[in-house]
């Protein structure tokens, strides 16, 4: 399929790399160019502007956040002023609910297709096209994504026709993943300060009551204290779990650990942790158990 890639972060490069390998005619786009060539020595066309990205049949957007997007496709020359009647615009960015809505109703006032499918996986799965796709649109257009689908990831959920419903449940989904992140920082700080080592106790946890990837990713990541290069930065983390709290006051939805966890990210970043992979909240449990390392 002839498509454009919008948005060459440490996820959307490894997608766009897996889509050229599975023989796509990717046109990449991004606003810092030299992301842009690197993925040219691979058979990637380079556009300077969004609209030649929007050339083919479909264009997918893999961006940071809800401005980043909304700037992407409403501004002079962006997406939906460049795409043609009947293209396909697949947004796998983590956005709002609310976005997600508006792109619905601008795309099917333009003549063209939206289809929500933003993924869980961080950058090691991207890569290894192992990512879970949440889609949702008109099963038809869904339906047509299906081989750039395949190439990126392993699954494919569908979620029904209305987009926003693939984005609520992304965000759903993060907030849980910061759950766990959250409740293992705490408990690792606990049995740390006991004296009791973390690596066994991380082997423990992941050979009985938690024995699913989420557990063995974050708890290593914890226990080791790998929290550099991020896979998934701690401003992210903190956009998305305001993301869900919005979605929850608008459906008046109270989820208090949303909340809680909102502070310890805005603590993260005050500490100057900017730069550091989402899972380093659980530092702040080290440091009020006294064990800041």
């Amino acid at each position: 399929m002839k498509l454009g890639f919008i948005g060459l972060g440490r996820m959307g490069t490894a997608m766009a790399r897996n889509l050229l390998k599975a023989g796509h005619e990717v046109t990449v786009y991004n606003r810092t160019p030299d992301k842009a060539r690197a993925l040219a020595a691979q058979g990637a066309r380079v556009a300077t502007r969004v609209a030649d990205a929007c050339r083919g049949a479909a264009v997918i957007s893999m961006l940071a956040n809800d401005e980043a997007v909304h700037s992407v496709v409403f501004e002079a020359g962006g997406v939906l002023e460049s795409a043609g009647r009947g293209a396909l615009h697949i947004s796998m960015s983590t956005i709002s609910v609310g976005l997600s809505a508006q792109l619905a109703t601008a795309h099917a006032a333009a003549g063209q297709r939206f289809v929500a499918a933003p993924v869980f996986g961080r950058p090691e799965a991207a890569a290894a096209a192992q990512l879970f796709i949440i889609a949702a649109g008109v099963r038809a257009a869904v339906d047509d994504c299906a081989p750039l689908f395949d190439a990126m990831g392993q699954k494919v959920f569908y979620l029904g026709t209305e987009p926003s419903a693939a984005n609520l449940v992304k965000l759903s989904g993060n907030f849980l993943i910061a759950c766990v992140i959250e409740s293992l920082g705490e408990a690792v700080a606990l049995i740390g300060k006991a004296g009791i080592d973390e690596r066994t106790y991380l082997d423990l946890l992941t050979s009985t009551l938690f024995n699913v990837p989420l557990y063995k990713i974050y708890g290593g990541l914890i226990v080791d204290q790998k929290f550099e290069p991020a896979g998934f930065a701690a401003p992210l983390g903190l956009k998305d779990i305001r993301l869900a709290l919005a979605a929850a006051e608008e459906l008046r939805v109270p989820m208090p650990l949303a909340s809680l966890l909102r502070d310890r990210f805005l603590a993260l970043l005050a500490r100057g942790g900017e730069a550091l992979d989402w899972s380093a909240i659980a530092r702040l449990s080290a440091a009020d158990a006294g064990r800041e390392r």
